[in-house]
C-alpha cells in the first residue's frame, strides 16, 4: 500500500490546484471592469507551485502536472472558443449587413451572441469550480485525480 503523503506537501497540492481559480477569477474581474484582456492567469501560480516544489515534494510534482495540463487544456479551449466565436461575428454581421439589415437587427445579433458567449463561460467557471475543488479535496487526502478532458503536454 502506497504511504499518504505528508500534511505539508498536501497543502502545497491543494495550492497548485486552487490557485488556478483564482487566476480565472482575477481574469474575469479585469473583464467586468472593462479590460478586455486574455492572459492565460490561471497557469503562472500552478506553474510558480510546481516549478519550486516539486524537486523537493515529488507529491507536487504529479499534482502540479496535472493541474498545469487541464489548466493548458482549458486555455486552449477557451481560446477555441473565442475563434469560433469571432468567426460567428464575423458572419453573422456580413449576413445582416448584405441583407439590409436595420441597426435594430444588428444589435439583436450582437446581443445573441454575447448572451450565448456569457452563458458559455460561467457554466465553464462553475463546471471548473467543482472539478478543480474536487481535485483539491483529493490532493488533500493524498489520492490522485485525473481531470477529464485534459491534454496532457507535462508527462
Amino acid at each position: 500500500m502506497r504511504q499518504k503523503p505528508k500534511q505539508q506537501m498536501r497543502i502545497w497540492a491543494v495550492l497548485c490546484h486552487l490557485s488556478a481559480l483564482l487566476g480565472w477569477m482575477l481574469l474575469v474581474f479585469l473583464v467586468f471592469l472593462g479590460i478586455p484582456l486574455y492572459l492565460p492567469l490561471n497557469l503562472l501560480a500552478p506553474l510558480l507551485i510546481w516549478r519550486f516544489k516539486k524537486v523537493k515534494y515529488p507529491w507536487i510534482d504529479l499534482q502540479g502536472k496535472e493541474s498545469l495540463n487541464f489548466q493548458f487544456s482549458l486555455t486552449l479551449y477557451t481560446l477555441i472558443v473565442i475563434a469560433i466565436s469571432l468567426i460567428l461575428l464575423i458572419t453573422s454581421l456580413s449576413l445582416v449587413v448584405t441583407n439590409n439589415g436595420s441597426a435594430h437587427e444588428i444589435k439583436n445579433t450582437l446581443d445573441g451572441l454575447l448572451i450565448g458567449l456569457v452563458s458559455l463561460f460561467s457554466f465553464k467557471l462553475i463546471l471548473q469550480s467543482f472539478i478543480v475543488t474536487f481535485a483539491s479535496v483529493k490532493a488533500y487526502k493524498g489520492e490522485h485525480y485525473r481531470y477529464p478532458f485534459t491534454i496532457r503536454v507535462l508527462r
